[in-house]
């Protein structure tokens, strides 16, 4: 579709949308995308970064961990739109053996049910009281809100393509029940709400050739059921699913609620380029080996569901807010069961287009058994428009609590931390758990028992641990992935490309072997490798760029090098960083001192969040400035990412308006830089 014919439809469009929500496309290529999408098929829209929420999967699905308080009007903000939207939460106790409950739009609010029970709904004015623009409110209740308890919730926004909630009563004879998914159903969960009946699910991967004569169980362990009364036999299409005579599915006079997913396969068109996937329900056979299957999925997924279809066991629910780690324990909980949040095993790895299964046990990968599953892509899909949603500063004593657990205001994927009175350099991934690297020095990764680093309420970072305890010094920086600013990848590789998900080819990228000392590289665009742990010159640059260059790392728009000749072994644990420039937000770059030096970054103001610079032509420390500690005409504290160095104060750079300026106290050469726009 061309944009003159996609924005001729999106005119029309207004004239039937009840809210009349939509701004004048022509005069400023945005609109409502959450009726626009409802109305116009196709996707591939112009300036899709203007569109948001429902062209990305961070406006439709949220992964939201919280600590209960006891008390009525807690609000959880995920930024979905419940209220004028509709769908699905789901709230579960992570350390209490409370229930599942389910609530959802249409059945309306304090109304639920448990997935691992067969019971009928049920009303509790205390539990979830307000499905709000921007999430969600809660009560007192124990299971929902207990003082001090951690909860998870996941919710889902009702959106074509993706996820619908539709409510009907049973008439005890065949018939099909209309939804408004807009796509082929890949799984569909049928409650009866008013009678003791099983959780009936059905789901394409169950059966490669007739996956509607078959059903499972939600609330129990049972295998795949062949039974033509749940489905009628009948395969759902992209307007009707069909119900048979089952108590399940339809008996007469009783209620019923029905959570339908979509399933993707090249078609999800979604995301910046309007042609990604966000959603897959598929299948898999165990190999009964740590070493276990690898599923692509097309995307690096944050949430996970598996059953073994072909044999008894558990459901088993995954997501990346509580922990996906690579190389690490992934907690899990059971949809079928009360059980407390289990971690004790490393079920999988992650990766940027699926996952690979790593351990033998029956829930996930015993042998030669058949496993259906359902994922859901990892955020980040859009472009950031806005420094303050990507990059946060934390100082003790600025925003944190007194035992170093900051608020940062979104869901933190790198960090790297110390403390102005000299410390190790602390770099911490929402993929590796809670190990830990530092940029000052070449040492393996090392695990830090009492850690929780990703894994307290949404929006916040956990510094309480043995690095600082509750020292006043600590400052840290955080980054979240987004699409064209920063990825982060890992690989067991070291011989050839690995996928990320930056979606533009990187202009910086730190490497890192995990699994035995060696040293950072760090690599740009226009020079050759940097360590990251020293102040040495640059090395090979007689070789020209090792992004780009036949001898180093190539790198594109969804691969770069796993750098072999860094690590010199062909196997090895590494994890990869990817910087690139968005404008207005973060700029990678270079600059050559001769005297006083003027940075243009295209920024809006004179003063970036943080700066980074190192010389590349001669021998210099790389400095870290940010805007909490000052950047300011005159002295500024600095920091050095390759020493444990104490803060130190120098005139050395001054605001410069869209970027920063260097002072004639910097030693004249070359150097790259990379900086982030101010956040307030």
């Amino acid at each position: 579709m061309s944009t003159k014919d996609f924005t001729a439809n999106v005119i029309s469009a207004t004239k039937v949308v009840p809210d009349g929500n939509f701004k004048d496309s022509k005069a400023s290529g945005i609109w409502d995308i959450n009726e626009a999408l409802d109305l116009i098929k196709g996707g591939n829209w112009p300036n899709v970064a203007n569109i948001n929420p429902a062209a990305f999967v961070d406006g439709l699905f949220q992964t939201h961990v919280y600590v209960g308080n006891g008390s009525s009007g807690q609000s959880i903000t995920n930024n979905l739109d419940l209220s004028g939207k509709g769908g699905l939460v789901w709230t579960k106790g992570r350390d209490s053996t409370n229930d599942h409950h389910l609530f959802d739009t249409e059945r309306g609010v304090t109304k639920y049910l448990k997935s691992s029970s067969s019971g009928v709904e049920a009303t509790d004015t205390d539990t979830l009281t307000a499905f709000n623009s921007n999430g969600f409110s809660l009560g007192a209740d124990v299971d929902t809100n207990a003082d001090g308890n951690k909860y998870v919730s996941w919710s889902f926004r009702k959106q074509p393509k993706f996820f619908d909630v539709v409510t009907y009563t049973g008439t005890g004879s065949a018939r099909t029940i209309s939804h408004s998914l807009g796509s082929v159903p890949g799984s569909i969960w049928v409650k009866c709400t008013s009678d003791s009946y099983n959780w009936a699910i059905y789901h394409r991967g169950v059966d490669s050739s007739a996956p509607e004569d078959y059903l499972l169980y939600l609330d129990a362990t049972d295998a795949r059921v062949n039974n033509s009364s749940y489905w009628n036999d009948t395969a759902p299409t992209s307007s009707v699913f069909t119900v048979g005579t089952s108590g399940e599915t339809n008996a007469n006079g009783e209620t019923y609620v029905a959570y339908i997913f979509a399933h993707h396969d090249d078609d999800g068109g979604f995301g910046e380029p309007g042609n990604q996937d966000i959603i897959k329900c598929d299948t898999y056979t165990g190999n009964g080996n740590a070493t276990g299957p690898v599923i692509d999925l097309g995307f690096e997924p944050q949430w996970i569901m598996i059953k073994r279809s072909s044999a008894v066991e558990d459901w088993i629910i995954f997501d990346n807010m509580r922990g996906l780690v690579v190389g690490g324990i992934d907690p899990e909980l059971r949809p079928n069961k009360t059980q407390t949040e289990g971690t004790s095993v490393t079920y999988m790895d992650i990766n940027a287009t699926g996952f690979q299964l790593t351990d033998n046990n029956s829930r996930t990968n015993e042998n030669n058994s058949t496993y259906i599953y359902m994922a859901i892509r990892r955020g980040g899909m859009q472009t950031p428009t806005a420094a303050s949603s990507v990059f946060a500063i934390s100082e003790a004593g600025t925003n944190d609590s007194p035992t170093n657990n900051f608020t940062i205001g979104f869901d933190a994927d790198m960090n790297i931390s110390t403390t102005t009175a000299g410390n190790q350099k602390f770099i911490v991934s929402r993929l590796l758990g809670n190990s830990f690297l530092k940029t000052n020095a070449d040492s393996a990764e090392t695990s830090q028992s009492d850690a929780s680093f990703f894994g307290g309420p949404t929006g916040t970072i956990d510094l309480n641990t043995d690095f600082f305890a509750t020292s006043s010094s600590v400052v840290s920086w955080s980054w979240a992935r987004a699409r064209g600013y920063f990825d982060v990848v890992t690989t067991k590789s070291t011989n050839g490309n690995v996928n990320h998900n930056l979606g533009v080819a990187p202009e910086m990228v730190w490497y890192k072997r995990r699994d035995s000392a060696q040293e950072w590289y760090v690599c740009t665009a226009a020079n050759g490798v940097l360590k990251l742990n020293t102040n040495a010159a640059s090395a090979g640059s007689g070789n020209g760029s090792y992004l780009t260059n036949a001898y180093g790392a190539q790198v594109t728009s969804t691969t770069v090098n796993t750098g072999y000749n860094f690590t010199a072994a062909t196997t090895a644990d590494m994890i990869i960083y990817l910087f690139a420039t968005v404008a207005g937000v973060s700029k990678v770059g270079l600059f050559t001192q001769s005297g006083a030096t003027n940075v243009a970054c295209g920024f809006t103001g004179d003063t970036p969040a943080l700066i980074i610079y190192k010389r590349t032509d001669g021998a210099g420390n790389w400095h870290i400035y940010d805007s909490v500690r000052g950047i300011v005409a005159g002295n500024d504290a600095h920091l050095f990412l390759d020493t444990t160095d104490n803060e130190q104060s120098s005139d050395y750079i001054d605001p410069y308006s869209g970027g920063f300026a260097t002072t004639s106290g910097v030693t004249n050469g070359d150097y790259i830089f990379y900086a982030i726009a101010a956040t307030s």
